[in-house]
């Protein structure tokens, strides 16, 4: 029997496969893409770490963690993960993660958002795609096993204790079974809800999320998802804060500065989304820097803002406008990566590990991943020791597999993808930067009603194997119930705070200075509100 089961292959999930593979366990990574093709690559700008005696440090590191994440953080956990950041990065440099360098030779930090100091390590503006590479390297390296193209459908739960999952095999067409003595989700997030207007790539639907919160896992601050400032204008594409952090400018049509572009990332995304409303455009400036500093520095952002929008920074101005980006919230889980089911661990952007609260800092995704990837790794590993698994009767597999027959006989009177399209406008519109009770109630009951007539989909091709239909109606369905959790959350959560600003709310409030809590009970929702502890 596999000892640890993981699910996904980005940054998260390859690093607990490594720990969990040093510490002599029998490890199996399934994901629905290939490793190469996670959201991980997304991550462009760079990794948070106090590397020098200068005049940042680990406590200043931790307080502006806990400020960005306006009081919804745990201090403990951040304190673990800023207290092991110089380690982590040590770690991945000695792997090979090619960071750049200063003329010293030491790793080079650029300076990020929500802070005064200079901490963010990088690789040009390739960050994440240069780590998930050298990660799968050294997987490869060290045997780990991959299957690849595997979609997540029920987790396999026996008396409070996850003992497996099922799957979809993409390429057969066929339902299978993975037992295992413990899983961990390392999936990804779910702002790829926001499907028209996301950083995020086809793959990131939030599956992990809904199917979690069917088998009973708490999940936690739903409501929280990250509103990048800068993506280019019709793509979405991302723009990374690296342009700003080496001197971007940001510039309405008038050509003035209007706020200071290091601010967090709600206050600069709403400053900027506020004139978009307006019919005004927003520019991003980077004229002044220079070619061959662009060129050294943030060469992919060149190339996508030539390839997408036609226009060379070093000479234009750069057209840009938020989108959807990171989920603050997700699965709920310990210091540990421990979720409240037995031997289910979370770690990566689908977990709510208390770091992020309200409003992640920028340069702490890439950190947080390889920390609690670490983390659920090893005690995963740990645990997988003593676990003990009477013989399962599973009756998972073959609800699962009747759940897939069933779709393929739905009538397909009403077509899934003009209904993600709509739907994904709608959220953008009413559950998006500015929100308020009436676009929120006016939201979920188009959601619902979308629910309540899924049956009248379905897939118009009945093929077994790579049937990309079926697939994106899963993912579709994984959607429209993660898109409710998040509504219901969002409705619940009666302030602003962080990315969560609400017009008809627009004050904090001190009695909601606690995490949201959403649950399935008795197949019913039940959420309400905890102190963090």
């Amino acid at each position: 029997m596999i000892d640890v089961l993981i699910i996904g292959s980005g940054i998260a999930g390859l690093t607990a496969a490594l720990s969990s593979s040093k510490n002599n366990s029998k490890v199996l990574v399934l994901s629905k893409t290939f490793p190469t093709h996670s959201q991980s690559v997304q991550a462009q700008g760079g990794i948070n770490a106090v590397l020098y005696d200068n005049d940042d440090s680990i406590e200043t590191h931790i307080e502006d963690t806990y400020k960005a994440s306006c009081h919804l953080a745990n201090k403990e956990h951040i304190k673990q993960m800023c207290q092991t950041a110089k380690e982590s990065i040590l770690w991945l440099d000695s792997i090979g993660v090619p960071f750049n360098r200063t003329n010293e030779n030491k790793i080079a930090q650029r300076k990020f958002g929500g802070t005064k100091k200079t901490r963010t390590c990088y690789s040009s503006d390739y960050t994440g795609l240069k780590i998930l590479h050298t990660l799968y390297d050294k997987c490869i390296n060290e045997n780990i096993t991959f299957k690849n193209e595997h979609l997540l459908l029920n987790l396999i739960i026996e008396e409070n204790q996850c003992v497996g999952v099922t799957a979809l095999d993409i390429k057969e067409g066929i339902v299978k079974e993975f037992l295992s003595k413990t899983v961990i989700i390392a999936s990804g997030g779910y702002a790829g809800i926001y499907s028209n207007t996301t950083t995020n790539s086809y793959s990131n639907t939030g599956d992990s999320i809904a199917i979690a919160y069917k088998a009973g896992v708490e999940l936690s601050n739903l409501e929280f998802i990250q509103f990048h400032p800068t993506t280019l204008e019709e793509s979405h594409i991302l723009v990374s804060e690296s342009a700003r952090g080496e001197g971007g400018y940001l510039l309405d049509e008038n050509s003035c500065r209007f706020i200071d572009e290091l601010k967090p990332r709600d206050e600069v995304a709403r400053a900027i989304f506020e004139r978009n409303q307006k019919n005004e455009k927003v520019y991003l400036d980077l004229r002044h820097l220079g070619l061959n500093k662009i060129m050294e520095l943030m060469p992919q952002e060149r190339k996508l803002a030539l390839e997408f929008s036609n226009i060379k920074i070093e000479e234009e101005l750069l057209a840009i406008t938020p989108a959807a980006h990171y989920s603050m919230g997700g699965i709920k889980t310990d210091i540990n990566s421990q979720t409240n089911i037995k031997n289910l661990y979370a770690c990566g952007e689908c977990a709510q590990s208390f770091i992020h609260g309200a409003n992640r800092l920028g340069g702490n995704s890439l950190l947080e991943i390889v920390t609690f990837g670490k983390i659920a790794g090893i005690n995963a590993s740990e645990a997988s020791k003593t676990a003990y698994h009477k013989n399962i009767v599973n009756q998972e597999l073959i609800k699962s597999k009747e759940e897939i027959n069933a779709l393929y006989s739905y009538p397909n009177l009403i077509n899934f993808y003009f209904e993600k399209e709509r739907i994904s406008n709608l959220l953008f519109k009413n559950l998006g930067l500015f929100r308020n009770k009436s676009q929120m109630d006016l939201l979920l009951e188009e959601l619902k009603k979308l629910k309540l007539n899924l049956k009248e989909m379905g897939i118009g091709d009945k093929t077994k194997s790579y049937n990309k239909n079926l697939v994106e109606f899963i993912e579709f369905v994984n959607m429209l119930d993660v898109s409710i959790l998040v509504c219901l959350s969002a409705l619940k959560r009666e302030e602003s705070r962080g990315s969560h600003f609400r017009t008809d709310f627009p004050a904090s409030n001190k009695d909601f200075e606690k995490a949201s809590l959403i649950k399935k009970i008795n197949e019913q929702i039940e959420i309400r509100f905890e102190d963090i502890k």
